[in-house]
Order: structure tokens, then C-alpha cells, then sequence
């Protein structure tokens, strides 16, 4: 047993040693076997050198690059450099817009005073006719053809300063909406008198031809529009625009306000009721702005927030809120007991609150109730929180046909100086809600204070069918229209509101682009923080094939765009109205958010005096700030500007067109060239411009002589596979040749208006140009075409290589213009694939790893990949243009881990995400078989009540008043429709290769085996090599991606940011309450006293004539009194409610 141990033991230390033996010689030959595979670095370093050698030989010789350089070389003794004034160029630009939102401002008080002075000589006629042009009906026939009645011809012609709409510029017309009477008399009168206008409007389109659209909207609820235009209604034949509506009418009519509404949701409230109560409650919030602050309390056996986010608060009556107010409003159901004490209570301390902490709109208050009846007037209430000074004013709506509890809540209204009015029917809501707002323009208008007032930005589309003018964005200058009738002055009677409206585009054409930079812009802000205009604003959205205005497009704050400014510095500054500067580094998107630009911005604010707005210009440090001026006389630079290949940036303005109506066909090119050569002197151009661009005229000029020889000389087998040379110079002046006819160009859009990334805009300078920008004269940057870029048919089918030139004076440099070429990206891959192999016969002793080797081998994956890891050559064409991380995610992934990329997290506070919808369940209808059948009977049954609640056996006799009820019931029920997408906050990433890393390698662990990969920089380009194993499966690394992913925040942090108020400025003026109100109300109750005895009167003597067979007798004076009395003790009744 002794002698077995040591012989089993040496047996299995035999077999142990044997086992590790194994293993070690295993691990070796397996290291052996990958040191003999692995991929030679020094292989790749010679692949990049030899095509970055020949890549650089063909754009530098296209392009004429070198040649380019040197003429600005030659050219810089004649050459001063200046710095440019931040301070200066704002002031400066901001008085060029003041001035020209001053004329504005003088044309809107032109046609106020003209309207007044034409309603002070009208008299009202209740039988007055008058045939007035309605823009619905003009040159509309009946089938005699003869025109209808309201629709004589009315001449229309296509103008190109009216976005190419057919107008009239000779006459206004009228539209009237749908659920407004044509030939209601107080439309008629009111289209008589203001007639008047139209002379005032030709006159002022005459003084200040870049005026757009004028008009003035009546009270009575008529439009007029200068110039006449041809008004189509919408799919449903229905007129829904009624200007009474609108941001500029609601601001100009009314002070700033903070509005509670109460909304009854007891039991009793069920059905139709509700539906109306939902509906008025819409139209109240479409009466609010953004200097208003709302918000929504339901009561029934308790209150109820309907944000509970916002419970004791007021916010912004931003475009935002009120339509998150409108979707929780359609979600309430009525149920339970109607107690409004504890409403009216809260509603009082909340708005009481604000008035001592100076917060909301320090101006008008008031409660709206919207109910179906009241038990009590709750006088105790109005005792302790609103009387006697009745600072609250409170607005009751009797919901439903009922009118039993009437009484206390026509009570509650004329007792806090507010407005009672019953709605009974949908068709009610518009006109009874608008009267609250006459209520509060009564102060205003007693004191005729016509306060200027100009609009957030919008996109007015209810207006103007014609996409070209809807989506554009404007802001309107208002002021309102008042009567200056001795017997109505007293009683501040509003007649309507004037308007002009100014496009943001046309503003900011003011600013010296060529000032500003490649990277430099300007922008404008209001009062309240939000984003006028921007070059980074984005109000459309596209949703499947359909471009939409985002919900939110108006109420863009400064921080969600300048987001890097994180204190709100800027925000604050110009929020204030100061003026000053401020910098601060920044990552800048460029190229739809794919790539990222690192700059140092120097920003500079000031204020536009006599309006809500602040404007600020952005300079880039560098060569941002520094402006080059040559010096050459304008007979040697006339002949080289007008040539074919040269053009001008049609959006600067080297001369203004839009003065003269000659001038507005003219191209800008077209009429630098008239100006210069004396045929139009009296063209207003900017004259340091025109010296900028004669001067790179002529230097440029050489170049395009150098393109035509090169061009004359190609061979149509050129293997190059350049299909055009372009320049451009930062005086928006671009040259261009194409080597290939265009019936062969792969990119036809390129350097056109379809491809604003290639051209200088009033936004931005090109993308090739500013990419190139930010890399030192003779480093060419490549960019490859995305596919929503040139289109699926062309897809990437072309590569973009742009370099600077620039010029150093004084040691001070600044670029001049930047040059480049055009490459067919199928040739260019044949030249890669050449020179990414080894012959058979190549001399493989002094090379470790596989020898000879070739990127077109099974075994190994090549990429070309630019400075963001977008790639432009692979094996699989498909993969042109992806980013590397989602086509292979390991290799990406150790990139990362190395520093040889750096992911940047980027910020979107404009996106758009795929909303929630407000459907129930998808498996409620699998409940039961029937639930389809019981859904669709409940529909049946609801509308067929509701058709019977509206319907007027009457209307039968009158054929026009049932067509007038059948559209406005449509769109009085339209459905809320849940987008599919909702606004959002979303990060996403970017990635840039560190350019102080030229070459690397490494391996990628995944599992069984190791990827060996292998990149290397290509000299004088963006570009690099990429050279992998392709016989690995890394599949267990996930892709890395460029997807957005929304910002999620937990329900606290998203309460505190809904309730939390920026700051903001208010308006300058406010008009409350004025003292001729309680006289009124005193006259107005003396005035119905006298009025119920007249008509007692008048009934007994008609009771006796009756009576004695004398009622023949009656005069038609007397028929007339009789007739009359109710209308006017109605009217006195409803003018008592104001008060």
C-alpha cells in the first residue's frame, strides 16, 4: 500500500504536466497564428498615404485652390483688416429696425384716425343697403351667370410682394364668417363707413411699399384686407377665421389679465351641457396670450384642479398651456353635487395673492363661471374677498336652456362689474364670450388711450390658404378703433381694431450679413422671453408627408435655444431691455443636429425702443470678428461680375427692391449691376457691400478662367470623377463650373434654392463653408449627402471637399472665401479600392502580419469614414452615409474607450416625440362581443338628441339661416383631434475624432474570438482609414446610435417645471377700471327706470285705442316706438351687465 502512493502519485503529476503542456502549446500556436493574420499597421499607413495623396492631387487641381490663394496673397497690401464693433453693428441694426418698424407704427395710426373720423359722420341706419365687396363671393356667378348678390367682379392680379397671391391692390374686401349674418345691419353700416380706409391703405402702401397685408377687424365681427383677395373656405364650405379671435384683435382691445374660470362638473351638467360648457370654456382660453395668466378650477362636491400641477397658482396663457388646458378640460365628466362657495373662495385668495406679491399681469382680474344655475348669490363671499372695490371682476355663463336659477347668477355678474349671458346652444359660445371682452376694454376705450401693441410671432394659416404665406412667420403692430360720437364717447364704445402685419424674415434682412461671419447670426426676443425670430427656431414639423406648426412654436424661450446658457444671462439681460454683451463657449448642431461645431460666442443685446422686443447679434471669436476690406474701383470689377458663372445671395440685401414696384423683379445681381452702371441711381444700396463684392469679383476671376481650361480639356472617360468646382467669398458673392453636363450631374440641387445647405442664406453661410471654416487654408473637409438631403433615387452618390482661403494682414488673419469640388462618389470608391491592395508579387520580408493583403479580401472590412464616423466607403454600398456605430458597434465602442472619439450630448427643446394618445384601452372592445354595437347605438343616440335639442322647425322657412346653422353646428362639434406628436425635450449624441490622434489600433474582445482593427488619419482631409477583421462576431455589442432619446422627468421635477414663471417684462400700460365706469352704471339704472315707464305707457294707450276701435289712428311714429322697445330696453339691459 506504501509503495502504490509515490507510483500514483507520479503518474498523475505525469498526466497534469502533460494537460498544461497542451494548453500552453495551444495558446502559443494560437498567438503565433494571430501575429501571422494580424492586419500590418504599416500596410494601412501606406494605403492612406497613397490615396490621401491622389485624393488631394484631384480637388486641389479642380478646385484651383492654390490659385485662389495665392491671388488673395497677392492682393493683401491692397488689404486692411478691422476688427468688428459688437456694440456698434447692434446699435447700429437696431436703429435700421426701429426706423423700420416706426414707419409701420405711423401707417397702423393713419388708418386709425381715418376710421374714427368715418364713423363720426356715418349715421346708423337699421334699413341701411349696401352692396359691399365680400371676399367669399366675389366673381362668383349664379347659374344665369350673373354675379351673386355681395360678389360683383372684383380684379385680381398676382403680385410677388403678396407671396404671389392674386389681390386687388386698388381695393379692400370684407369676410365675414360663418356664423355672422352677411347683411346683418351692423355689418352693413359698418362696411359702408369704412369704406374709407381704402384710400388710406393705397396711400400707405404708396409711402412705405414694404407694408404687407392692412386691415381693420370690426367689432360687429366683419374683416377688412388690404389688398382684396379672393377668401376660399375651408373642406367643409365653412368660414371658421373671425378676426375678433385673434392674438393682435384680443391684445389690442383689452389690458393684460389674470383669469380664473370655475367650471361646474355636478351631475346636472351631464350631456349637451357639458359639451357647451367644454366649448366656451376652449373659446375663453382662445381669447388669453401670452401676457395673460389663467387658470381652470372645477368644482362639483369638492374643487378640483384640472392640473394638479398648478393648484394655488396662475400661469402663462402661453400657446403651450392653453392647449394642455384644453385636452384636460375634454377629459372631465360630470358627476356629484354643484357647491361653488369653495370655488369662488379659492379663486379669490389665489388672484388676491398675486395682486400683493406683484405677480401675473398686475392689471385686469377676473372669475369666469360657467355654470347651469346658482341656488344663492353668496354675498357673504363677495363681502369679504371683492367688495366694495370690486377689484375682481366676475363673468357668469348660464350653460343650457333652463333659466330657472337665472336670477342669482345675472346677480352674481352685475354686482362685481362683470357680464352675465346665457348659452344655450353651441352656435351661442362665440358671440356671448366675446362680450367679456368688451367689458374690459371699457376703461380703455373711455379714456381713448390708443396703445400700441405688437404680437408674439405666429403663422397665421386660418387666413391665408397659401401655404407660401401661412407658414410664414409675421408679427403684427395693432392699435384699436374707437368711437368719437358725442352720445356714445361716454359709453367707450370699441369699433374694432387696426393692423399691419410685419414678416420676422423681412426684419432680420436688416442685419449686415456679411458682418456677422460664417458662424455669426441675429435674433429677437419680446417681453416674455420667447423667441421672435432665430435661425435655430424650427416651427414646422413634418408628420408622415404633411409640414405642421408645432403647438409651441411662439412660445420658444431664449434658454431653449442659446441652452448653454445655464445662469440665463443673456436671458435676463435682454429679457430687461439692457444693453450690453456677454460670451460663452458653446457647441453649436450644424447639418440637421448630425455633426457639432465648438466656438467661442460674443453675444450682443439691446433694446428696440417703442417696442416689446430686444434684438442681439452673435460673433464668433476669430475669424468671426475680423472683416478684410479691399480696395478696387468699380470699372474693373463691372466686368467681371457680370458673368454667367457669378451669383449673388438672393436673401442679402446688396440693394433694396422692394421699394420701387419696377425694382421687385430684379435679382440682387440684376440690380447691383443697374446701380452701378447708372441705369437705376436711384437704387438704395450698401455700398461698403458692393466694394466687398467688386473686390472678390476680381480676384476670383482668375479662377474661373483656370476652371474653363480645365473644363475644355477633360475627356468624357475623365476617371477623376470631379463634377464641378464652386467658390464662395463672405460677401455672399459664389462661382461655379461643372465639368459634367447636367443631364450626367448626380446632384442637380446642389448651389440651388432646393438645397439651402449649399448656398448662403440670410441665416447661415453654406455648410461646406463653415465646416470648412473651422480647419486651417489647404485642409479639405469631405462631407457626404444624407439621404433626406439629395433623396432615395440619388442616394449618396456624391461627396462635397471644401477648404478656406484666407489672408493675413498685419499678422491679423481673416478668411476670404472658401473653394471646392464636387466628387462622383462611385469614382472615387474606385480609387480607394485600388489603393487599398497589395499585389501578388509584393515584397513581404519587412512586414509583420499578412502579406500581400487587400481590402476587397473576404477577411477584412475597409471603411472611409469622416471626422464625425459617418462613412463614405464601404464594401456595402448600402452603408454610405450611416454612422459606423450603428453598422458596427464593437469597433465604435473601443474608438470611444480609446479617445479617439469623443461623444458629445447635445439638447433639443423644440422635438417633436410620438404622444400618448387619450384612447382607452386597446382590449376594453374584447370585453364583450357587443361592445362595438352598444358603442356605436350610445353615438346614435347622443347626436340624434342633440340634433332635436338644435333643431329650429323655423329655419325651414328660411333656407339661408338653416345652411348658416347646419356650419356653424359642424364646426362648433369638431372634435379635438390627439396629434401624433407632442412636444418634448430630447439629448442626443455627437461624435468627433480627435485630431491630435493620427493612427491607432487595438483588438475587441468578444467572446470566443478578438476583432484586430487598424485606423489611420488621411493628411490634409477630415478623413480616415478604417481596416478590420470581418471573420469575428462581435454581435454582443449593441450598436451605438445617434436616436434622440426624450428627457423623462418624475413627476415632481415636471410639476416644478410647468409651475415655474421666468422672468419677464410687462407691458407699459394697464387699464383696469376708470371712474366714468360708476356713473355710467348709475346712468344706465336711471335710464331703465325711465324706459320700463315709457313702455307702460305706450302699451296703455295702445290697450285704450284697442279697446275705443281706434287703432287705425296710430301714427307710424307711434308704430314705431312700440315696435322698438324691446330692442332698446334689451340693449340697455345688456349694457347694464357691463358694468
Amino acid at each position: 500500500m506504501e509503495n502504490r502512493m509515490p507510483q500514483w502519485c507520479f503518474k498523475n503529476s505525469l498526466r497534469l504536466f502533460f494537460i498544461l503542456w497542451i494548453i500552453c502549446f495551444n495558446r502559443c500556436l494560437l498567438y503565433l497564428v494571430k501575429a501571422q493574420n494580424r492586419i500590418p499597421t504599416e500596410t494601412v499607413q501606406v494605403w492612406a498615404l497613397e490615396f490621401g495623396g491622389e485624393l488631394n492631387s484631384i480637388v486641389e487641381k479642380y478646385s484651383g485652390s492654390l490659385l485662389l490663394q495665392k491671388k488673395y496673397k497677392d492682393v493683401e497690401p491692397f488689404i486692411r483688416i478691422e476688427e468688428v464693433d459688437g456694440v456698434e453693428l447692434v446699435m447700429q441694426f437696431g436703429e435700421k429696425m426701429k426706423e423700420m418698424l416706426r414707419r409701420k407704427v405711423e401707417a397702423v395710426k393713419r388708418l386709425v384716425d381715418a376710421a374714427e373720423e368715418a364713423d363720426l359722420y356715418h349715421k346708423y341706419d337699421m334699413n341701411f343697403e349696401f352692396d359691399y365687396y365680400n371676399s367669399v363671393l366675389i366673381n362668383e356667378r349664379d347659374k344665369n351667370g350673373n354675379y351673386v348678390e355681395l360678389g360683383n367682379e372684383f380684379i385680381l392680379e398676382v403680385n410677388e410682394h403678396f407671396n404671389n397671391l392674386p389681390v386687388n391692390t386698388s381695393l379692400s374686401n370684407i369676410q365675414v364668417p360663418t356664423n355672422v349674418y352677411n347683411k346683418d345691419p351692423d355689418i352693413l353700416n359698418g362696411a359702408y363707413w369704412s369704406e374709407a380706409l381704402n384710400t388710406i391703405f393705397s396711400d400707405n402702401f404708396g409711402q412705405d411699399p414694404t407694408l404687407t397685408w392692412q386691415y381693420f377687424g370690426s367689432s360687429t365681427g366683419f374683416f377688412r384686407l388690404y389688398p382684396g383677395i379672393k377668401w376660399m373656405p375651408d373642406e367643409n364650405g365653412v368660414i371658421s377665421f373671425d378676426c375678433r379671435n385673434r392674438g393682435w384683435y384680443i391684445q389690442a382691445a383689452t389690458s393684460p389679465k389674470d383669469i380664473i374660470i370655475l367650471f361646474d362638473i355636478s351631475g346636472s351638467m351631464k350631456g349637451l351641457r357639458m359639451t357647451i360648457a367644454k366649448h366656451t370654456i376652449n373659446t375663453i382660453l382662445d381669447t388669453l396670450g401670452e401676457n395673460d395668466f389663467v387658470n381652470i378650477i372645477a368644482y362639483s362636491d369638492y374643487i378640483h384642479y384640472v392640473e394638479p400641477c398648478f393648484e394655488g397658482t396662475l400661469v402663462q396663457a402661453d400657446r403651450d398651456n392653453r392647449e394642455h388646458f384644453k385636452l384636460l378640460v375634454d377629459k372631465l365628466n360630470a358627476k356629484g353635487t354643484g357647491v361653488v362657495t369653495k370655488a369662488l373662495i379659492e379663486a379669490f385668495i389665489i388672484l388676491n395673492k398675486f395682486n400683493e406679491t406683484g405677480q401675473g399681469s398686475l392689471c385686469n382680474q377676473a372669475i369666469m363661471l360657467i355654470t347651469d344655475g346658482a341656488v344663492e348669490d353668496y354675498e357673504s363671499v363677495f363681502e369679504q374677498y371683492n367688495w366694495p372695490d370690486c377689484k375682481v371682476r366676475v363673468f357668469t355663463y348660464l350653460i343650457g336652456r333652463e333659466v330657472t336659477f337665472a336670477e342669482y347668477v345675472k346677480w352674481i355678474a352685475c354686482n362685481n362689474k362683470g357680464y352675465y349671458t346665457h348659452i344655450s346652444t353651441l352656435a351661442d359660445v362665440q358671440e356671448n364670450v366675446m362680450e367679456y371682452l368688451h367689458v374690459l376694454s371699457r376703461p380703455m376705450v373711455i379714456n381713448h388711450d390708443h396703445d400700441i401693441i405688437w404680437t408674439e410671432a405666429y403663422m397665421d394659416s386660418a387666413l391665408f390658404q397659401s401655404a407660401a404665406h401661412s407658414l410664414l412667420l409675421m408679427t403684427t403692430v395693432a392699435m384699436p378703433v374707437f368711437s368719437r360720437k358725442n352720445e356714445t364717447r361716454a359709453h367707450g364704445i370699441l369699433l374694432g381694431v387696426v393692423g399691419t402685419d410685419v414678416p420676422l424674415k423681412e426684419l432680420l434682412k436688416l442685419a449686415p450679413r456679411y458682418k456677422l461671419g460664417a458662424h455669426g447670426y441675429a435674433f429677437l426676443n419680446t417681453n416674455n422671453g420667447y423667441i421672435l425670430a432665430h435661425p435655430d427656431l424650427r416651427p414646422l414639423y413634418k408628420d408622415g408627408k404633411k409640414t405642421k406648426p408645432k403647438p409651441n412654436y411662439n412660445s420658444v424661450d431664449i434658454s431653449e435655444v442659446e441652452w448653454e446658457d445655464t445662469y440665463e444671462v443673456l436671458r435676463t439681460a435682454m429679457v430687461n431691455g439692457e444693453t450690453g454683451s456677454f460670451s460663452m463657449n458653446v457647441k453649436v448642431p450644424i447639418d440637421d443636429g448630425k455633426r457639432v461645431l465648438f466656438l467661442t460666442n460674443d453675444y450682443f443685446y439691446t433694446h428696440i425702443d417703442d417696442t416689446p422686443f430686444s434684438l442681439c447679434i452673435v460673433l464668433t471669436r476669430g475669424h468671426g470678428e475680423s472683416l478684410f476690406i479691399g480696395n478696387i474701383s468699380v470699372e474693373e470689377g463691372l466686368h467681371d461680375i457680370d458673368q454667367p458663372d457669378l451669383t449673388l445671395s438672393n436673401e442679402w440685401i446688396y440693394c433694396v427692391t422692394d421699394i420701387d414696384p419696377d425694382h421687385r423683379k430684379l435679382s440682387q445681381k440684376e440690380a447691383v449691376i443697374r446701380y452701378l452702371t447708372g441705369q437705376e441711381p436711384d437704387l438704395e444700396c450698401d455700398e461698403e457691400l458692393l466694394q466687398e463684392v467688386l473686390f472678390d469679383a476680381v480676384v476670383t476671376a482668375p479662377v474661373e478662367a483656370y476652371w474653363t481650361a480645365i473644363a475644355m480639356n477633360i475627356s468624357e472617360n475623365n476617371k477623376d470623377g470631379v463634377e464641378m468646382a464652386f467658390l464662395g467669398t463672405r460677401a455672399g458673392l459664389m462661382r461655379s463650373c461643372p465639368f459634367v453636363g447636367k443631364e450626367k450631374s448626380s446632384n442637380k440641387k446642389f448651389f440651388t434654392t432646393q438645397d439651402r445647405h449649399s448656398i448662403f442664406t440670410m441665416d447661415h453661410f453654406p455648410l461646406w463653408y463653415r465646416r470648412a471654416a473651422e480647419h486651417p487654408p489647404g485642409h479639405f473637409v469631405y462631407n457626404i449627402a444624407f439621404e433626406e438631403d439629395i433623396g432615395k433615387k440619388n442616394r449618396s452618390k456624391m461627396v462635397t471637399a471644401s477648404t478656406v482661403v484666407s489672408v493675413t494682414v498685419s499678422k491679423r488673419m481673416a478668411i476670404a472665401a472658401a473653394v471646392g469640388v464636387q466628387i462622383n462618389l462611385r469614382l472615387m470608391r474606385q480609387k480607394f479600392w485600388m489603393a487599398t491592395r497589395q499585389s501578388n508579387d509584393t515584397d513581404c520580408s519587412n512586414i509583420e502580419g499578412t502579406c500581400p493583403i487587400s481590402c476587397d479580401n473576404d477577411a477584412l472590412n475597409c471603411f472611409l469614414i469622416d471626422n464625425n464616423g459617418f462613412i463614405l466607403i464601404s464594401k456595402n454600398e448600402e452603408e454610405t452615409g450611416k454612422f459606423l456605430g450603428e453598422v458596427d458597434g464593437s469597433v465604435m465602442t473601443q474608438l470611444l474607450n480609446m479617445g479617439l472619439f469623443t461623444e458629445v450630448k447635445l439638447y433639443d427643446y423644440q422635438a417633436m416625440c410620438k404622444g400618448a394618445t387619450n384612447h382607452h384601452s386597446g382590449s376594453q372592445p374584447m370585453l364583450s362581443p357587443f361592445y362595438v354595437i352598444l358603442a356605436a347605438l350610445k353615438w346614435f343616440l347622443n347626436n340624434l338628441f342633440i340634433f332635436f335639442i338644435e333643431f329650429n322647425l323655423c329655419d325651414l322657412w328660411n333656407r339661408e339661416g338653416l345652411v348658416n346653422a347646419k356650419t356653424v353646428f359642424h364646426f362648433g362639434h369638431k372634435h379635438r383631434k390627439v396629434e401624433a406628436f407632442q412636444p418634448c425635450n430630447t439629448e442626443y449624441p455627437a461624435f468627433v475624432h480627435d485630431d491630435t490622434i493620427k493612427e491607432a489600433n487595438g483588438f475587441v474582445e468578444c467572446g470566443d474570438c478578438q476583432k484586430m482593427f487598424v485606423v489611420q488619419s488621411i493628411e490634409n482631409s477630415n478623413l480616415l482609414l478604417l481596416v478590420t477583421e470581418a471573420y469575428c462576431d462581435c454581435s454582443v455589442f449593441p450598436p451605438v446610435t445617434l436616436e434622440p432619446k426624450e428627457v423623462k422627468y418624475n413627476a415632481s421635477v415636471k410639476c416644478e417645471r410647468m409651475r415655474t414663471q421666468k422672468l419677464r417684462r410687462r407691458p407699459n400700460t394697464c387699464h383696469a377700471f376708470h371712474p366714468e365706469v360708476r356713473k355710467m352704471q348709475r346712468s344706465v339704472e336711471e335710464h331703465l327706470g325711465f324706459l320700463w315707464l315709457e313702455c307702460c305707457l305706450h302699451l296703455m294707450w295702445a290697450w285704450l285705442l284697442f279697446y275705443n276701435d281706434e287703432a287705425a289712428v296710430l301714427t307710424n311714429m307711434q308704430r314705431t316706438n312700440l315696435e322698438a322697445l324691446p330692442t332698446d330696453a334689451h340693449k340697455a339691459i345688456n349694457q347694464a351687465y357691463f358694468y
